[in-house]
């Protein structure tokens, strides 16, 4: 295609005799037709394309479709009109919707790439400008003679030419190439998370182990493309072995870590475990470290080494039912079998405790100022803490306790005078 510098008189040319609007028709028909296919695809798509799917809604086929189209249309127009008649706005007109199509493709990507931010905002907005601007440089003619100044600019590694053109290539294809490749292993991790019959632990290292090799991937590809060696790496590797080696030893072992932990299933997310002094469901396993949220909403940010190297407690590493422990305390004077017997029907009408294994009360000690009455109880969603349960089970008992005469004590201190001491005379 020729250079579609804007020549004010070609264009004023074209508007007075004619040709111009048929251009202008051609980008309007192709806009039209775009939007009547993008109608169609809309509503043959499902309702629900699965989880981890890129779904494409009534909104994303209107901001992804139409520009792909009208761009298509738009080229064969000019393919087909440019045998009879120049068509200037036409050349204009392709990459200014070619670079509309490209934001509206790189923004809807990134969104499967960054969470909801404002990262993301800024991200979108340095991408629609960056593209804009040299789809700006490259209809004003300055794209080419930029490129050459900036080729002009470099400096020597041995035998070979370092132009700042050649590491902005560098930084774009490299950028762009990981970019896509996240994109994809995020896809990818969507949709093997959604996979209920794998582990899910080996969801989360399958998913993580995609992320890094498609980055690796995209270097390995990026690097080619701008003409660089990719031999240059084992310099740089052999460079990161000498730096973990001295001092990035704890990071490297934390990265290790999280991976045998993910390996070896010890620890899975939505596990409860206790390590240390801190009790919680891991919430995620990421590759250098395991968030650990507790029953108040708080998360620890545990490193993976230390895991490793001490004694964790998973409480439902083989079963994920839990005990639950409840206490109470009787009179002497009382019937301690119906207090046993009230304080197990308690126990067995609430909701969440199962009926297998079942309840069970023990005396667990006869104490100063009365019974301790312990009631153990299992249900099957530890995860959602024992406080409330507990709570309802206590005040159950204390209905049930009032109802049938049974007394709960308190402490009390008996005083007995063993002997008198007779006061001493008054003098006379």
């Amino acid at each position: 295609m020729q250079n579609p510098a804007v020549d004010f008189d070609i264009i004023v040319q074209q508007f007075t005799s004619g040709r111009a609007w048929w251009q202008l028709g051609v980008v309007v028909a192709g806009f039209a037709l775009s939007w009547i296919l993008a109608r169609l695809i809309r509503a043959r798509l499902p309702s629900d394309l699965g989880p981890g799917a890129l779904k494409i809604g009534a909104g994303s086929v209107q901001r992804l479709v139409v520009p792909l189209l009208a761009l298509v249309f738009v080229w064969w127009g000019a393919f087909a009109m440019s045998k009879w008649q120049p068509v200037p706005l036409l050349h204009i007109a392709i990459p200014v919707i070619a670079s509309f199509a490209i934001i509206r493709l790189v923004i809807y990507l990134l969104r499967h790439v960054i969470p909801p931010s404002p990262t993301l905002k800024a991200s979108e907005r340095i991408i629609a400008y960056g593209v804009w601007a040299i789809v700006a440089l490259y209809l004003t003619g300055i794209l080419p003679e930029l490129s050459a100044a900036l080729d002009d600019i470099y400096f020597l590694v041995g035998t070979k030419r370092i132009s700042l053109l050649l590491i902005l290539h560098a930084v774009f294809w490299s950028g762009f190439t990981i970019f896509v490749a996240l994109a994809i292993s995020r896809i990818i991790e969507k949709r093997l998370m959604s996979a209920v019959s794998l582990d899910m632990s080996m969801r989360v290292f399958a998913g993580k182990t995609i992320r890094a090799l498609a980055v690796v991937l995209s270097i390995l590809i990026a690097l080619p493309l701008v003409g660089i060696d990719i031999t240059v790496l084992s310099v740089f590797g052999g460079a990161l072995g000498v730096g973990l080696g001295l001092g990035l030893q704890k990071i490297a072992s934390n990265y290790v870590s999280g991976f045998v932990i993910l390996l070896d299933r010890s620890i899975r997310p939505g596990d409860i475990v206790t390590i240390g002094d801190r009790q919680g469901i891991v919430a995620d396993i990421k590759a250098r470290y395991t968030v650990l949220r507790g029953a108040d909403g708080t998360e620890a940010i545990i490193p993976n080494d230390s895991i490793i190297s001490n004694t964790v407690l998973n409480h439902t590493y083989s079963d994920t039912k839990g005990a639950v422990k409840t206490a109470v305390t009787v009179a002497y004077e009382c019937d301690v079998k119906q207090a046993m017997a009230l304080f197990l029907s308690a126990g067995q009408t609430q909701v969440r405790v199962l009926r297998e294994p079942p309840p069970s009360v023990l005396v667990k000690v006869l104490g100063d100022n009365g019974i301790d009455l312990e009631l153990t109880t299992w249900i099957k969603d530890p995860e959602l803490g024992q406080a409330s349960l507990c709570s309802d089970i206590l005040l159950e008992t204390w209905r049930t306790f009032r109802e049938n005469g049974i007394g709960v004590p308190y402490p009390q201190h008996e005083i007995r005078i063993l002997g008198s001491v007779s006061p001493p005379t008054a003098a006379t």
